[in-house]
């Protein structure tokens, strides 16, 4: 029987195998331990139903696409969720979740929740001349909660964003009855605590999506680098320049007759993308070869 793993925990897998009963709990074959293949979230998976009614992973099927932050895989999309709200979100969080999803070829949903409080108009505005979906939101009015169910329809995708933006609270808004828990946050701080402590997949409306663990500055620093050589391709305004500038193999730092940085000057790329790219570029550099 062929499924979707949808929740991971304490060992078990939970799979959805497209019926209305509850998810098949399952645990993995010594092979794929032997195999050193860990399921994930998101895997579509090959599992035997004992007479019980649990199972056991046999296979893991071919992946589109796996994160290691958030644990995932087989991701159409990640909804980065960001807030001009406390807490602020630091845009090079957002570029960070961004680059990282074209470089897995995941398409990036970029959505500014408690626009009650603070619309953020202008990095709204900044994704969109960037080339991405980008809209605001709110959990707690309901404002642009449809434009999100109708990206979210016939997807899966992951939900992700700094702690405290309200990735549960978004959630509980486009299906009350999951009742997840809600993180106050701390105003001494300016950060919510973790209230997700695992990731899982659930249905919503014609879709399927992850609630995932808030990340913090910290997080983002060990999450997976993208080899400097392909680090320019995940940043889509910087295409049509790519082959203009003067020599080949161009890092856009500090290079003369650089395309990418006369783009900047002219406000052609917006400058906080431009920044978030070098700073990008210098981590993987810095970052030890055994590391990397």
């Amino acid at each position: 029987m062929r499924g979707t793993i949808v929740k991971a925990l304490s060992g078990f897998y939970y799979v959805d195998v497209g019926t209305d009963c509850e998810p098949v709990a399952c645990r993995g074959r010594g092979k794929l331990r032997h195999n050193k293949i860990t399921p994930l979230v998101g895997d579509h998976v090959e599992i035997t139903v004992t007479a019980e009614g649990t199972g056991m992973v046999d296979e893991v099927l071919p992946r589109s696409n796996q994160f290691q932050r958030p644990m995932v895989a087989n991701m159409d999309q990640l909804v980065i969720l960001a807030s001009g709200a406390i807490p602020v979100t630091d845009p090079f969080l957002i570029d960070r979740m961004i680059a990282l999803a074209e470089y897995k070829h995941c398409q990036p949903i970029i959505c500014f929740n408690k626009c009650d409080l603070e619309p953020a108009e202008d990095l709204v505005e900044l994704y969109r001349q960037a080339g991405f979906q980008s809209f605001s939101i709110s959990a707690q009015t309901g404002t642009g909660l449809d434009q999100l169910m109708g990206v979210l329809e016939g997807k899966i995708s992951a939900f992700t964003g700094n702690s405290g933006v309200g990735k549960s609270s978004v959630l509980n808004a486009l299906c009350p009855q999951f009742g997840l828990k809600v993180g106050e946050v701390s105003e001494k701080l300016g950060r919510g605590r973790h209230t997700t402590r695992h990731v899982e997949l659930f249905r919503v409306g014609g879709g399927l999506v992850a609630d995932t663990p808030g990340f913090s500055a910290f997080d983002v620093e060990q999450m997976e680098l993208i080899p400097k050589e392909e680090l320019e391709r995940t940043f889509r305004e910087f295409h049509p320049y790519l082959d203009q500038c003067r020599f080949v193999g161009c890092a856009h730092v500090k290079e003369r007759g650089c395309a990418i940085r006369q783009a900047v000057e002219q406000g052609e790329i917006a400058d906080s993308r431009y920044r978030s790219y070098v700073r990008l570029y210098e981590q993987v550099k810095a970052r030890p070869q055994w590391e990397k």
